[in-house]
């Protein structure tokens, strides 16, 4: 195990990582050392590096060796100069299924974002949501049944139109159809129109060419784990952000949801990257550690297939998450302006977590008009709501 492994290697300066040093000095030691070698461009000594940590790390001891499992062979792609084989659609979408069923990170921002929609268009007789990244929907189901729980004889359920977006035409065809036979069942009028997403960018060219805003419909756009797909290397990471949020203040919605991960891997140094992304999954494993037993199959796919390629695409450098300054610095830049969350979706929010996952480990707290919900002390996920 890492706990008994040895090395001289110097262990990282900040602060924010002694919790994790603490437990597995050694093996921490040897994964930022290694990611040294990589960052320094010494890919022979780096491979030499992970063998070893490949070696001692098992991805079925506890959390910080499940975690060091997952960052070593994230080194070893990156020391290699090669991509990983990406796992099957079926065996991502088994494992997003059970990170949404066990954690309860994504249902919070699914029911927090769904709150701040449902408050902004009230009242509207029509309602479209222009979603970003639907992938199966899972989102969906939770609103259509307040909408439909809401209505009575005097007040009527609005029609309801989601324009779906994604990158694969048949995922997006039977989300449609799945979501059109649940509001079926809840009687409301409902259309579901998929919008594919170019496969070199994560936006059409010109988002109001692409969907049509009908009279009398109240828009509203959700971005869940959406925006950081539009950070690029090139002008500081800013410019298809830039362009996107401008054309969807010319959309003039009434609400636009935001949820996005607590973390800072946008880094240009690869070590500060890696580190901060260590810190940030151990977070994420020990609630997972918390949650289910090491011999569970769930546990296994969510932190090996799910996790695993969020590690990957992070140390790789194809992936970047930022913390919620960034995302409110670039909505403010926009023209937007900050719709506060109610009392109502924060306590709805702590009752999510009080009923369906009763450890104390899991946080939740609200600032700066946003809420956050994290693991013990450190956040890991927000919700916004901007208009």
């Amino acid at each position: 195990m890492l706990s008994s492994l040895k090395s001289s290697a110097s262990s990282s300066s900040h602060e924010e990582q002694e919790h994790h040093r603490r437990h597995h000095p050694a093996g921490r030691q040897l994964l930022v050392s290694c990611a040294d070698l990589v960052g320094r461009g010494d890919l022979p000594a780096a491979q030499r590096a992970v063998g070893l940590l490949l070696g001692a790390a098992s991805p079925f001891g506890d959390a910080a060796d499940r975690l060091a499992h997952q960052f070593a062979l994230a080194l070893s792609i990156r020391a290699d100069g090669r991509l990983r084989r990406s796992s099957a659609p079926e065996a991502v979408q088994s494992a997003y299924l059970a990170f949404n069923q066990i954690t309860p990170f994504l249902r919070f921002a699914h029911l927090t974002a769904n709150q701040a929609i449902l408050e902004a268009v009230e009242g509207s007789p029509c309602v479209h949501i222009l979603d970003f990244d639907t992938s199966h929907g899972l989102q969906w189901p939770p609103l259509l049944q307040a909408i439909a729980e809401r209505a009575d004889h005097e007040n009527p359920p609005p029609a309801i139109r989601i324009t779906g977006t994604g990158t694969c035409l048949d995922v997006l065809r039977r989300t449609g159809r799945r979501l059109q036979t649940f509001a079926d069942s809840l009687n409301l009028r409902f259309e579901f129109h998929p919008l594919l997403l170019p496969p070199d960018s994560a936006v059409p060219a010109d988002l109001n060419l692409t969907f049509h805003l009908r009279p009398g419909e109240t828009l509203a756009v959700n971005c869940v784990l959406f925006l950081h797909k539009l950070l690029k290397d090139d002008d500081d990471g800013r410019g298809e952000l830039r362009t996107f949020l401008a054309a969807v203040r010319e959309a003039n919605p009434a609400v636009v949801a935001v949820a996005e991960r607590e973390a800072s891997h946008g880094s240009p140094v690869f070590l500060q990257r890696f580190a901060e992304a260590m810190d940030y999954y151990a977070a994420v494993f020990e609630a997972l550690e918390a949650t289910l037993p090491p011999t569970s199959r769930e546990r296994v796919a969510v932190e090996q297939v799910w996790l695993g390629q969020e590690i990957n695409g992070v140390v790789v450098g194809m992936e970047r998450h930022e913390a919620f300054a960034r995302w409110e610095a670039a909505m403010r830049a926009a023209g937007f302006r900050n719709r506060p969350l109610s009392p109502f979706a924060l306590s709805q929010a702590r009752l999510l977590l009080r009923l369906h996952y009763p450890s104390e480990g899991y946080q939740l707290q609200a600032a700066r008009d946003a809420a956050f919900l994290g693991w013990q002390n450190k956040a890991l996920f927000s919700v916004s709501s901007w208009h």
